[in-house]
């Protein structure tokens, strides 16, 4: 092995385990509402009443997602506490299964040195470090379905059962278009080679009758919690069948939008979300979706995987940007294979360091513009960062990529490190519950009219609803200025114990993000003690 090789291979090692833990940076950053909080929260009512088959939000039974990732949180739950980072850590752990899925697949079909730059480009797609913070089901389908994948590619032996479990972990995850992209990886590599004895192997039928097996546990839990309890409204509507939900309405409903839930689609949502979910390899994935097809090629799981399941999204009427992320792994072997097969560098160099100079004025314009508190910690990582970049002891196309990965590296310790912090400062419910943990010492709170999951989740004392106060009551309130003064009109003596700035944090906008207009931009919430009414006045 040359000096050189040698010299990359080194630097790749050192640059993902820098990666990875970049994503570690994003465990202790404050759960996000609405819905990273509101998985904590019911994972953690889970654990408080020892029942782990029934699902519950807002006091009602819940019935949107399945149990797996519900269950993995349960389990850290009871080893770790209702924390941040025991919520956020079994999902960066199945993203990181992804991650070795990643490399291992990719080493199958190309070779190490795509394999290592595939893990680079994956653990740098922006979307997917986002996801790593604000965590939600897709870090856990990341990981299930790359690795599913790859042991159908197998096809032997515990191959078969290890594939078939993990694409079982994936439906028990978000329902049975999770199959989609494990099926079509497959199914395309035999159909584009014209394979049909293995389509048609009665190898599929038992994966097929394993996954059944496999996710029984599921099927009982949505029998036991609706099925067996017509009389539950559910959707408004009586006699809900959670399994008919499982299998139909949470897929086939949201994709044709005739189910309880429902969205509005645009057929071009994923061509543009990809330009800035994928950074800062979008550029390339584009243009190796379009070298592989006017090529001639004997691998064609990642492109058949990828791109059914991109077309399926895009024709869905019910769409999310982070629903590409469970194929950023067939993006990023795909990516990395197309890189590395570069004849002429220019466009490469040009494109790459483009790209690198928008995320290095992201940092400082970002830093400008919003002015968060100064994390010397982060600073000081970010300018090792930078002393690396500069002197990355490699050269051509290598110093290019790994450039690329170093720049990403400092936009997202910038951002887990300083900015989500200082944002997370104006997620109310999660400030409130911080402040009376400290200053209420168990007290109960009610949320008048009102809710926040982050308050459910964080909240260490008894937490009730109201819609009426009586006029015999005391209590603490969590609630809005606009409710605090209906009650004083009501005649309730109201004191405010506590006020906090409120905006929902996972839709910023510049007039927040500006720190000349922020405080126009939030609004205020408030911990009232409302007192018993005085009965002269009651008179």
């Amino acid at each position: 092995m040359s000096s050189s090789s040698f010299s990359e291979k080194r630097v790749s090692q050192v640059i993902i385990g820098l990666l990875v833990f970049m994503h570690i940076t994003g465990l202790p950053v404050t759960i996000m509402e609405p819905d990273g909080a509101l998985y904590a929260g019911i994972a953690k009512y889970m654990v408080q009443h020892h029942d782990y088959w029934n699902l519950f939000a807002d006091g009602h039974d819940w019935l949107d997602k399945p149990h797996f990732p519900f269950w993995m949180m349960a389990i850290s739950f009871n080893l770790l506490g209702f924390t941040t980072v025991a919520y956020k850590l079994p999902a960066l752990l199945f993203l990181m299964v992804g991650v070795i899925y990643t490399y291992r697949f990719a080493y199958a079909l190309y070779g190490e040195q795509v394999a290592r730059w595939a893990v680079c480009i994956l653990l740098t797609a922006e979307h997917l470090v986002i996801s790593s913070n604000d965590v939600r089901a897709e870090p856990y389908l990341t990981g299930l379905i790359i690795a599913s994948v790859y042991h159908l590619y197998r096809r032997q032996g515990i191959h078969l059962v290890l594939g078939a479990l993990f694409a079982a972990c994936a439906v028990m995850t978000k329902g049975p278009f999770a199959l989609v992209p494990i099926g079509c990886a497959i199914a395309g590599q035999y159909v584009f080679t014209r394979q049909w004895r293995e389509l048609f192997h009665l190898r599929w039928l038992l994966v097929t009758v394993l996954i059944g097996i496999f996710i029984l546990p599921e099927l009982y839990a949505l029998y036991l919690q609706f099925d067996l309890h017509p009389e539950k409204i559910v959707f408004g509507h009586t006699g809900v069948s959670g399994i008919r939900f499982f299998f139909w309405d949470s897929q086939f409903g949201r994709f044709m939008n005739t189910g309880p839930i429902k969205g509005q689609g645009d057929p071009f949502f994923f061509f543009h979300t990809v330009l800035w979910a994928f950074l800062p390899w979008s550029i390339f994935l584009y243009a190796a979706v379009i070298a592989f097809m006017r090529k001639d090629r004997r691998e064609f799981y990642t492109i058949s995987g990828s791109l059914a399941t991109f077309v399926l999204f895009s024709l869905s009427s019910f769409q999310l940007p982070h629903y590409l992320n469970i194929i950023f792994p067939f993006f990023a072997i795909l990516t990395a294979q197309y890189i590395l097969s570069l004849k002429k560098l220019k466009f490469f160099r040009i494109t790459q360091y483009v790209i690198i100079s928008i995320m290095g004025v992201a940092i400082i314009g970002l830093w400008a513009l919003y002015q968060p508190a100064i994390n010397y910690l982060a600073v000081g990582l970010i300018v090792i960062v930078v002393i690396l970049f500069i002197w990355l002891p490699l050269k051509g196309q290598s110093q290019v990529f790994f450039r690329t990965c170093l720049a990403s590296l400092a936009l997202n310790i910038f951002l887990n490190g300083m900015f989500y912090p200082d944002v997370l400062q104006y997620q109310s419910g999660s400030s409130a519950a911080f402040y009376a943990n400290r200053e209420l010492k168990g007290q109960p709170i009610g949320f008048y009219k009102w809710n926040s999951y982050a308050t459910t989740f964080y909240l260490d004392a008894p937490l009730e609803r109201y819609d009426n106060i009586g006029t015999d009551q005391s209590v603490l309130l969590f609630t809005t200025p606009e409710y605090r003064d209906s009650l004083v009109l009501q005649g309730h003596p109201c004191r405010v114990i506590q006020s906090f700035s409120h905006f929902p944090v996972t839709k910023l906008d510049l007039p927040f993000v500006n720190h000349v207009t922020r405080k126009s931009a939030v609004e205020e919430r408030l911990i009232i003690f409302v007192d018993k009414v005085p009965p002269t006045i009651l008179k």
